[in-house]
């Protein structure tokens, strides 16, 4: 039996006194299968006109009638939480696209009509509360046992957003897709361009929150939609140093670093927007290789590729319409994923922490973990250089951010130094450059610095 809150049960049964018949629909049946507790509730009402539907909702909170017209009530109770109460819908291609469709809200249809117009098997099951009966006609239970992903039936094509929707629960659920989907997803693939750059990033953003990202990369691949990504493509076939990378390709490499880092991310407990940038820095660190890797005396090397990886990487998270505080973070963490093997000294790491800003070294080491641990079956975790980097950035309080100037304009307007003006940022940057080589750690040697500065550079 599903478990439902005490307020939906209240809900559904006053639409059922109303001669309506309240269906849960989707992710809530999904999840509780999965053995997952829903978060959402999405309930399907049939036999039950919207207006009537409305007057039995307004008696639990306040309703939300923006899509009414569409058969769409959200509803907020007295508890705060959010419902969304629908009608059948009739959907009717009319453009390309996502957004192209006529829809109108037919309470007549049957669930099984209703369920036929759903994405995959996996979601278009409905539970009926008055019965504690399952709603399956299209296998769902059986495909979510042998994970996979299947269409329901020939209006899956209607929709090219749905390709997309199959690369995050592949992901989340650790599925494959079915042959027969993919062909379908392949015919969808000229459709990509029609898509709102929102709706891209919104899956784009659950498949780095999944615990097997790699699974969605696959998918990519086997749908034919890697081609809208010519960044990920470019990686599929680059070799690498079989003794550094027993895993094989550049691709298969990021496949692994992912899953690494959705990993890290969960033992770490990070936040939803921590582990998008993690996962996502972990997907783009070697972008750069496709363009410098070379063989030389029979060896795949690929000297720079960590700062040529800053274009490509930028170029996929601008295509995926990321936000840009998390674009403004992984690419100085794509430029310095190999730092690890010469900031180790106290000078070294507070230059790497100044060159990284807005990112820090702590993001830094996960992405070094992530890297050092997608070359299985050699070792993962930190290496010992990336080891030593840690502490001496814990050691400098340089973990977490830039290392701040001791030296301030006001510390040189106290002591009457220097008036206001250009003069005073051309000594408080040399102060700064000063400090970040060990040449004073205190306030006093600041100054002692400054004077020095003046007499020398009049």
């Amino acid at each position: 039996m599903v478990k439902i809150p005490d307020e939906l049960v209240a809900i559904l049964r006053a639409i059922k006194e109303a001669s309506g018949w309240p269906l849960i629909v989707g992710g809530a049946v999904r999840d509780h299968l999965l053995g997952y507790r829903p978060k959402d509730f999405d309930i399907e009402v049939y036999q039950l006109p919207v207006e009537s539907l409305l007057t039995v909702l307004n008696r639990f909170g306040k309703t939300d009638q923006v899509g009414v017209q569409f058969g769409i009530i959200k509803l907020r109770t007295s508890s705060n939480t959010e419902y969304d109460f629908s009608l059948p819908r009739r959907e009717n291609k009319s453009g390309a696209g996502h957004r192209g469709f006529i829809v109108s809200a037919d309470p007549a249809m049957t669930p099984e009509e209703a369920c036929s117009r759903r994405d995959y098997s996996i979601n278009a099951m409905a539970y009926d509360f008055h019965t504690s009966q399952i709603l399956d006609f299209f296998s769902g239970q059986q495909d979510l046992k042998n994970g996979i992903l299947r269409h329901v039936g020939p209006a899956f094509v209607e929709d090219p957003l749905r390709v997309l929707r199959g690369l995050q629960f592949v992901s989340r659920f650790k599925l494959e897709v079915a042959d027969e989907t993919a062909l379908l997803c392949q015919q969808l693939l000229q459709e990509y361009s029609s898509l709102a750059k929102e709706r891209i990033w919104g899956e784009w953003q659950k498949w780095a929150k999944s615990k097997h990202p790699s699974a969605g990369l696959r998918f990519l691949q086997k749908t034919g939609w890697i081609d809208c990504y010519s960044e990920i493509k470019n990686i599929v076939d680059v070799p690498q140093h079989h003794l550094y990378h027993p895993e094989g390709s550049v691709f298969e490499h990021s496949c692994h670093t992912s899953d690494a880092a959705a990993q890290i991310a969960v033992r770490l407990n990070l936040s939803d927007e921590k582990r998008c940038l993690l996962v996502l820095t972990a997907l783009c660190h070697d972008y750069g290789k496709p363009t410098t890797t070379v063989l030389e005396e029979g060896i795949w090397k690929s000297p720079g590729h960590a700062e040529a990886g800053i274009p490509p990487a930028q170029s996929f998270l601008q295509a995926i319409a990321a936000p840009q505080e998390l674009i403004t973070h992984a690419l100085p963490l794509v430029q310095e994923h190999l730092s690890w093997m010469q900031a180790t000294s106290s000078k070294t790491v507070r230059r790497l922490a100044t060159r990284l800003e807005p990112a820090t070294i702590e993001e830094l080491l996960w992405v070094i973990e992530a890297d050092h641990s997608g070359r299985p079956p050699l070792p993962g975790g930190l290496p010992e250089n990336a080891q030593q980097m840690q502490t001496k950035a814990t050691e400098t309080n340089a973990l977490d951010g830039r290392v701040y100037p001791i030296l301030m304009g006001k510390h040189l307007l106290e002591k009457g130094l220097i008036a206001p003006g250009p003069g005073m940022g051309k000594i408080l940057r040399a102060a700064y450059e000063a400090q970040l080589d060990e040449q004073f750690r205190d306030l006093d040697g600041a100054l002692v610095f400054a004077e020095k500065f003046l007499r020398d550079n009049p």
